[in-house]
């Protein structure tokens, strides 16, 4: 039970980390490279989160884990494809189809991504 309340903490930050690098390649691409799509630009900039994320979950969150790291990449990589379609998804029809603010499409979006991929981490990759 510890164990599980202390994973939970380091993967609250972890998300924390990885959810500001995607949201500051976001601002720059949106606020100061002009990209016109905010879903667009928020499925280039879930790669460096999606990247940021996936090392502090191999090494910081679930570090007792023993499988391959190409195995993990892989599910890894599979679960947060889908789950960066849904965020991208969120976002577009948050911003670019009702015309609402970005950051706070970027917050519901981001919320359910919390959600969703402390599952798949827990029980899909890193097992």
């Amino acid at each position: 039970m510890q164990r599980d309340i202390g994973q939970i903490i380091r993967y609250g930050f972890n998300g924390l980390f990885a959810t500001a690098v995607h949201y500051g390649v976001l601002v720059f691409l949106l606020e100061h490279l002009q990209v016109r799509s905010a879903g667009a630009a928020n499925l280039v900039a879930a790669v460096f989160g999606i990247s940021a994320s996936f090392l502090g979950n191999r090494y910081f969150v679930f570090k007792q884990t023993q499988s391959a790291l190409l195995r993990q990449a892989w599910r890894f990589s599979l679960l947060y494809g889908v789950i960066a379609l849904v965020h991208g998804s969120i976002l577009f029809v948050w911003t670019d189809l009702f015309s609402l603010d970005f950051r706070v499409g970027f917050l519901v979006a981001t919320f359910f991504q919390f959600v969703f991929s402390y599952i798949g981490n827990r029980f899909l990759v890193f097992r």
